[in-house]
């Protein structure tokens, strides 16, 4: 199910979007009508439509649309996408009025998979902005996985670890959970867990990977996911630290749409 401002999103709306590719999202996995840190979703896109386009963003009608598009029982995964049909190329400097499209889709099955990662220099655009322009991130995830490794662990310039492709990357030094500090995009996952006690900041770099116990992925959508292998560093598939951060994850409550 796709809507543009709760009714069918035309083709012409979708081919500006997909031809100008200007404009930010976020993801939402929802069970029952209920998301997990669903204040936090709804803050990052009102924060984003001000960085982006300098205009405030009506939640209420955003939160409405969504409940459309959601099913009243079980679980989905909603993406909402919010852009300007009328800015491309020749209009961008102009003022905006951004428009909601939300787009539904059957939720991933459970139990994923531990990630096999390969490092990569990169630093997205406005990482603390979940952006819409995903060129560099997938060509990286495209080598990785033709290399054989399941997704991408970006790096800045000096090897400090700063985020994955689509998921926060958290480690487990010295029985603690440490999140990597540096540039990187505010996950809901990751934010909630640390609202919940788990975990300092601190700075880390690749070779001191070689001396964590665990390093773990966290993304709205699969909650906490063990990380077995960077580059050529192995680590256990199962750790209870990163097995009672799935759990704490699992417990916490849902916000109603």
């Amino acid at each position: 199910m796709t809507e543009l401002n709760g009714a069918p999103a035309g083709p012409e709306a979708l081919r500006t979007l997909a031809l100008t590719n200007y404009g930010h999202f976020t993801t939402m996995a929802v069970e029952d009508g209920g998301v997990r840190g669903l204040e936090l979703h709804l803050r990052r896109l009102a924060r984003d439509c001000r960085v982006l386009f300098d205009v405030p963003l009506d939640l209420g009608r955003v939160r409405a649309w969504t409940r459309r598009a959601v099913p009243a029982a079980g679980r989905c995964t909603v993406r909402i996408t919010v852009f300007d049909p009328s800015l491309h190329l020749g209009t961008i400097a102009e003022d905006a009025d951004p428009q909601v499209l939300v787009t539904a889709r059957p939720a991933p099955a459970t139990g994923a998979e531990p990630l096999r990662v390969r490092s990569a220099v990169h630093l997205r655009d406005l990482p603390e902005v979940k952006g819409v322009g995903l060129f560099g991130v997938l060509r990286l995830r495209r080598e990785a996985r033709r290399s054989g490794f399941d997704d991408v662990l970006f790096t800045d310039g000096d090897g400090t670890v700063l985020e994955g492709s689509t998921w926060n990357v958290g480690v487990v030094r010295r029985g603690r959970v440490v999140w990597p500090a540096g540039p990187a995009l505010a996950g809901t996952a990751r934010e909630l867990l640390r609202r919940a006690g788990a975990g300092a900041t601190a700075r880390v770099t690749l070779p001191e990977l070689a001396s964590c116990e665990a390093v773990f992925a966290t993304n709205a959508a699969v909650g906490v996911l063990p990380v077995t292998r960077v580059d050529d560093l192995r680590f256990p598939a199962e750790h209870p630290v990163v097995t009672g951060l799935a759990e704490l994850y699992a417990t916490l409550p849902a916000e109603r749409l």
